[in-house]
């Protein structure tokens, strides 16, 4: 076990022993010796750890005499040594990224790429408070970039977001269930992103069509490309896995309108079936050898030092009802979208085309 946090893990277990009374004030802590034997560690280790007791107000430590219990601390933030046991491991790990060759900025695009892969499923549609702003569709990195950082030019506001694919977000919208959808449905026959879906599914209705950026899309593989994927057509070879998004999102439209422009039958694909909701899960089944190729952002692959072969270049879009597009945090979003820090953002991610960011489009 690493002693450089086992002291945390033994102050925890105190500490859990003085609030639950195991320990009263005025008590005795067990020597130092005898903690040391039944963590199977160094003195030292357990010296760090009642330091940590001390400096929380539960223990008094005196050189030459056994540490006394001075009172529980209950009320104190809840969990602060297992705090602590986090934040220490973080920093452990972003010390070993960086001596391994990578910069901070690389670290946080990794946490935030294995935090988007896990939000899908752990946050609720529900609206959390009359300062949030719930988001369901596409999956994005740039969104998921500036959920996080919401609040720097909204100041007071907070944007959750639920990945469902491009059509259940438009579907969420329609219901009430969300304030914004993001979507980048391409319609064939106008060669169009998004309008003629809205149009569809609000006959009627004011829609605001905000730009979030146009995103190169393309297939990702593994450095080299050793399978030699070039096009759609390569799919279909036997010896080729492939690793799909799910039904409804915006790469899925793409790819079966790709395939139905090549006659080729999906059935035949291996791997057309398994599917995945990011294009960070996409890019890590390449990444991990478990697939062959995906269909993913560029920047996806970036993150997961995959290469890349373009095949097109998309619109996506935020889509917002009109009573929403006038709300402040909106606004504040649609002016920071138009600013050189969102093109700053942009840019370190890769892929991305700013030059439309922030425009609007009205469909009614």
């Amino acid at each position: 076990m690493d002693e450089d946090y086992l002291y945390l893990r033994i102050a925890e277990s105190i500490r859990r022993d003085i609030n639950n009374g195991n320990y009263k004030p005025g008590d005795p802590l067990p020597s130092i010796r005898s903690i040391a034997d039944t963590w199977n560690c160094t003195n030292g280790t357990v010296q760090r750890a009642l330091r940590e007791l001390e400096a929380a107000g539960l223990v008094s430590t005196h050189v030459g005499k056994r540490t006394l219990v001075i009172g529980a601390n209950p009320l104190a933030p809840e969990d602060s040594l297992q705090r602590a046991n986090l934040i220490h491991r973080a920093e452990t790990f972003l010390l070993e990224s960086m001596t391994a060759g990578y910069t901070q900025l690389d670290v946080e695009d990794a946490f935030r790429v294995a935090f988007n892969r896990w939000r899908s499923a752990i946050q609720p549609q529900t609206r959390f408070s009359a300062n949030t702003l719930r988001f369901s569709g596409s999956h994005d990195l740039a969104l998921a970039w500036m959920a996080t950082h919401f609040g720097e030019f909204a100041p007071g506001y907070a944007l959750k977001l639920n990945f469902t694919g491009s059509l259940s977000g438009l579907s969420s919208l329609q219901k009430g269930e969300t304030d914004i959808a993001g979507a980048h449905l391409l319609d064939e026959p106008t060669a169009t992103y998004n309008i003629p879906f809205v149009q569809k599914m609000f006959p009627g209705e004011k829609i605001a069509l905000i730009t979030l950026a146009h995103r190169r899309l393309g297939f990702m593989v593994k450095p080299g490309n050793p399978k030699q994927i070039r096009g759609i057509e390569d799919l279909a070879r036997p010896e080729v896995r492939f690793i799909n998004r799910q039904e409804g999102s915006g790469t899925r439209v793409f790819l079966d309108a790709q395939l139905g422009k090549k006659n080729i039958d999906p059935t035949g694909i291996a791997g057309y079936f398994t599917e995945r909701s990011t294009h960070s899960e996409v890019a890590a089944e390449v990444a991990q050898s478990r697939s062959d190729t995906g269909i993913g952002l560029e920047a996806a692959a970036k993150t997961y030092g995959l290469d890349f072969i373009l095949l097109t270049t998309e619109r996506y879009d935020l889509v917002v009802k009109e009573s929403t597009f006038q709300l402040a945090p909106v606004q504040q979003m649609i002016h920071w979208l138009k600013g050189d820090d969102f093109r700053v953002v942009l840019n370190r991610l890769g892929g991305y085309d700013s030059n439309e960011s922030g425009s609007i489009r009205w469909v009614s």
